[in-house]
This record gives structure tokens, C-alpha cells and sequence, in this order.
């Protein structure tokens, strides 16, 4: 939660209450195998899969057709998930719903059956072309190969398996935009949802949270979601206003080396 910004206690009291539910509906569904109870989980959590099928539409595949594979990939990790861990079943929703995505694109999506490293490379070497073709040219196969750092055979032969599967990119002027046109395929899809990146923002947090002990996520909460002063602080914990500014820097310091991401000056 961004420096400055409540937590409105309605939001908070109606957001703990679905956490209630959908707790006493996991262990319903893994202790009873209540079917209803799944139904439910699958139509509270759909939204979430719908979501991030979008992030994965593209103009040559229909949008149901993600919708299916990402609802599958949803009701798998309804079937997989432990409510007794302390982790928020959206943390483990994301990768498993992103990862049958990702085999979707992969297996399903080529017309003909091509070993995987070479779609890998054919993927590479098409946005390869794309970019070295912005200087107004067609590149060599040559210089494909020095740019991908592969030999011209594998160029060659990746060209050639290309032919099972085109993509096409975003920065591609818009068909019918004239040769003076602007407009690139990007602009005629939609503008960015920030709501997707902030889920997963949100999701990656929750798992991270796990590296710090419950006294610093406290002094995290009162200081970023309440807004408290450090002083504020301490006396809600009952410690001096430097500890816990000692406790701030120490929780952060956790939190960036459990993302592998650089500390923050003075952690």
C-alpha cells in the first residue's frame, strides 16, 4: 500500500469476512470433497483468471479460448491448495493460472509440432527481424545470427519453423494507417490496466511477507497502511522510537533480499 493511504475500515471488515469464507470453504472442499463448496471457490475466484487471460490476448487467439485454459489452470490450484499454510490462495493462484497459460501458448498455439527449443528460437529470432528491420531494411541472415548469437544454419532453420506460427508485434504500424500513419497494432489492442500489475504486485507481497517475523509486518502495517508516526509507533509496541526504526530498516532489508532485489540505502 502506498505511503499515505488508509485502510477503510469497511473495506477492511468486508475484506476479512471473505477471507472467513473462503477459508471454511477450502477445508470443506479438501476434508469433504463438497463439490458445491468448489463450484463456489471456482465462480469467487473466476475474476482473478479472467484477468490475467487478457493480459495473454492477442489478435490471432480468441479471448474464451484463454479464458477455458486460465480457468483450468484456476481449478487446479483450488484442488491443490492447503488452507492450513499461511499463505493467500491468490499467491498460489498467479504462477499456477500463468503457467498454464504460458504451456497453452507453447504447445497449443503452433499449427505444426515443434520441438520446444526451437519455438524458443523462432520466437527470438522473429523479434530479431523485427527489430533490426525498423532501420528500413530487410537484415541478412548473417547479421540475424550475430544478433541472436547463433549460427546461420540455426537462423535458417528457425525461419523455416517460423512458418508454424507467426507473431505478430505490437509495434507493427496499424494495417490500413497509410504510409504517414502513426498508429502502431499496440494502440488498436487497449491501454494498460495498472489493476492487473498491482494483483500481482499484491500476490508477490503476500509470499514475501513470509520472510519477516509478525512483530515487523506489525510495524510495517502501523507505519505504511496507518500511517503512524515511528513515534506512534513505539507506543502502540512498546518500544523507543529508534528501535523501531531499526525494526523498519531491518523488515525492508528482508523483504528486498527475499525479492533478490537491492536493499534500500541504509538497510
Amino acid at each position: 500500500m502506498a505511503h499515505g493511504e488508509t485502510t477503510h475500515p469497511t473495506a477492511s471488515a468486508a475484506n476479512r469476512e471473505r477471507a472467513r469464507e473462503d477459508r471454511l470453504l477450502f477445508e470443506r472442499h479438501r476434508r469433504d470433497g463438497d463439490p458445491v463448496a468448489r463450484e463456489q471457490l471456482v465462480e469467487r475466484f473466476l475474476p482473478l483468471a479472467r484477468q490475467l487471460a487478457r493480459r495473454y490476448q492477442r489478435s490471432e487467439e480468441p479471448l474464451d479460448d484463454l479464458v477455458q485454459v486460465a480457468s483450468l489452470g484456476l481449478v487446479k490450484a483450488i484442488d491443490r491448495f492447503d488452507s492450513d499454510r499461511d499463505v493467500a490462495f491468490s499467491s498460489y493462484a498467479v504462477p499456477t493460472i500463468l503457467g498454464e497459460l504460458k504451456r497453452h501458448f507453447r504447445d497449443r498455439t503452433w499449427a505444426v509440432r515443434v520441438p520446444r527449443d526451437l519455438q524458443e528460437l523462432a520466437l527470438r529470432v522473429d523479434r530479431t527481424v523485427s527489430a533490426l528491420s525498423s532501420e528500413g531494411r530487410s537484415p541478412s541472415v548473417t547479421e540475424i545470427a550475430e544478433a541472436v548469437g547463433v549460427t546461420e544454419e540455426e537462423v535458417l532453420e528457425a525461419l523455416e519453423a517460423g512458418g508454424a506460427y507467426r507473431a505478430t508485434s505490437l509495434e507493427a504500424p496499424r494495417p490500413g494507417a497509410g504510409e504517414e500513419g502513426t498508429d502502431t497494432v499496440a494502440e488498436t489492442i487497449g491501454t494498460a490496466d495498472r489493476g492487473f500489475g498491482l494483483a500481482e504486485d499484491r500476490a508477490t507481497l503476500d509470499q514475501l511477507m513470509g520472510a519477516i517475523s509478525s512483530r515487523e509486518r506489525e510495524v510495517l502495517r502501523l507505519r505504511f497502511a496507518e500511517d503512524l508516526t515511528q513515534a506512534e509507533i513505539g507506543e502502540i509496541v512498546g518500544v523507543s522510537q529508534m528501535q523501531v526504526s531499526r525494526l523498519i530498516r531491518q523488515a525492508l532489508g528482508r523483504l528486498h533480499a527475499a525479492a533478490g532485489a537491492e536493499p534500500p540505502p541504509g538497510a
